[in-house]
């Protein structure tokens, strides 16, 4: 599943059928190559949900067992968001030093939240070759 398919997805609690919120972004952990959480909008309080308390990933919606696994972020989820956190547009480099075009997507397992491809302009690299994620760009292990 591509991140553009998942951002702008309602987030309803399986136990009471309400929406909780709306998908706006995520939180990229490099060591672990996967997402770990979900940024939202349009929440009644808080605007993280960690990925483990995902019910489901669907293709319509991304189900929460309630409303009060959304949370306000923790330290390490506030380190992993932002503009440092961010992946998409920013340029990625390999160890080696050469530019290998900007993300423009990232294609993730819907179950596990770990990082299948970056998506490129005109290329992609797998998952497994990141490395890390910076202010500036994102780094991945030269092929």
């Amino acid at each position: 599943m591509q991140w553009s398919q998942l951002k702008g997805r309602k987030v309803v609690s399986t136990s009471t059928a309400d929406r909780v919120g709306k998908v706006d972004g995520f939180l990229l952990d490099p060591q672990t190559r996967s997402v770990v959480g979900l940024h939202l909008k349009k929440t009644e309080s808080g605007s993280v949900v960690a990925w483990n308390d995902l019910a489901a990933v669907g293709s319509d919606a991304v189900t929460v067992a309630d409303a009060s696994v959304v949370v306000e972020p923790d330290e390490a989820q506030s380190a992993l968001g932002g503009k440092r956190g961010a992946v998409l547009k920013k340029l990625v480099l390999d160890d080696a030093g050469r530019a290998l075009g900007k993300v423009t997507d990232v294609d993730l397992d819907p179950e596990t939240g770990a990082v299948r491809e970056l998506v490129l302009d005109g290329a992609t690299v797998p998952g497994e070759r990141l490395l890390g994620v910076g202010s500036y760009a994102v780094v991945v292990r030269a092929d």
